[in-house]
């Protein structure tokens, strides 16, 4: 796959797959490992000699595929991109905004299909992370423990007998794991019930946090359920406690859901017909209006009152309309108004073309 396919195209192919584990509630399902190497100073205290040579020698030995089905990793190099094609990788989730801000020597490997990316040069030296569509935590850790394996037979890596994987933040040592699950939970903010919930969630060491992630606004009812600790617990019992939360808000979810279908069928069916119609006629969008309407909608999608409309509409338009996405359409640089004006168009044309395949 091209640099350009990989900037251009919204939606990565591994979220098109006809994925039906929980893929109502649960978009993706994403496992991130934190790696260092040894012998070589952690990014943070790095020289610029010293970030080039990590970047060509890690770049150099992952140059060889893992596998015939996932292929050669292709190399992007952050010097290469402009600020907005970085923006666009955020937007997709194949960098983080930390990798796009610290551009020095930094760079991902992205696989062919983008559900695994390798970021280097990022807060540590090596991010690598696997994405799959739906609630497929078992699938996504085992692919990133094949990898991890993988690139430990090519390099050693920063290792403590005690500790474990060091790593340059401490709430990232030991076993440098990240398990996060996407979640589409407008139910149970639209009872109220999340509030209540998300305090019983920190309490056991996971955390909600945004899109994004850290720091970031949960747009369109869209959160991040992950894992807090890294020590002192397995990898295996991180992957399970995080399954056991995440089984639990689903049930919480479809409860919910009912409930408002059997009490407040008449007033749900009306904010999501009204939202249906302002982004099927709006001439101007802001941001997040527009993520909290494609919920709606998607809500609507999975609760069979709106037909002839893609589930993944939810998936695709949320990256579309972020601004990164229409100024690499609009191939120019568009001011707040302008991207509202575009937002606009871009979902009533999507839409439109909806109805017409249907």
């Amino acid at each position: 796959m091209s640099l350009d396919q990989f900037i251009n195209e919204a939606i990565s192919p591994w979220m098109k797959k006809n994925c039906k584990e929980e893929d109502d509630i649960v978009l993706s399902t994403r496992i991130r490992l934190a790696r260092n190497l040894e012998n070589f100073p952690f990014p943070i205290a790095a020289s610029d000699h010293s970030a080039s040579t990590l970047l060509h020698y890690v770049s150099k030995v992952l140059s060889e595929p893992y596998d015939e089905s996932i292929g050669k990793l292709e190399l992007i190099q952050m010097n290469d991109l402009s600020p907005n094609e970085k923006r666009v990788l955020v937007e997709k989730h194949l960098i983080s905004p930390h990798l796009a801000e610290e551009s020095n020597y930094g760079a991902v490997m992205l696989s062919q299909d983008e559900s695994i990316s390798i970021m280097i040069n990022e807060e540590d030296h090596i991010r690598l992370q696997c994405l799959f569509c739906g609630f497929q935590l078992n699938e996504g850790f085992v692919l990133s423990n094949g990898l991890d394996d993988w690139i430990e037979g090519k390099v050693t890596y920063a290792f403590d007998e005690k500790r474990g994987y060091l790593t340059s933040c401490p709430t990232n040592v030991g076993t440098g794991l990240r398990a996060s699950v996407m979640m589409h939970l407008p139910a149970l903010v639209l009872t109220k019930q999340l509030n209540s919930i998300i305090p019983a969630i920190n309490q056991i060491g996971l955390v909600v946090r945004g899109i994004y992630g850290e720091g970031s606004e949960a747009l369109g009812n869209i959160f991040q359920i992950s894992n807090q600790m890294t020590l002192g617990k397995s990898e295996q019992d991180i992957i399970e406690d995080l399954r056991g939360v995440v089984i639990q808000l689903i049930q919480q979810e479809r409860s919910a859901r009912q409930s408002l279908l059997s009490h407040s069928r008449i007033q749900l069916e009306d904010k999501i017909f009204r939202s249906y119609g302002l982004l099927a006629n709006s001439r101007i969008m802001e941001s997040k209006e527009a993520a909290n309407r494609l919920s709606d909608v998607r809500l609507g999608i999975d609760l069979d009152l709106i037909h002839g409309i893609s589930g993944n509409i939810l998936n695709e338009l949320m990256i579309l309309t972020q601004p990164g996405f229409l100024q690499q359409y609009a191939k120019k640089a568009l001011t707040p108004a302008e991207r509202d004006i575009e937002r606009a168009k871009l979902i009533r044309d999507r839409l439109h073309l909806e109805k017409e395949n249907k």
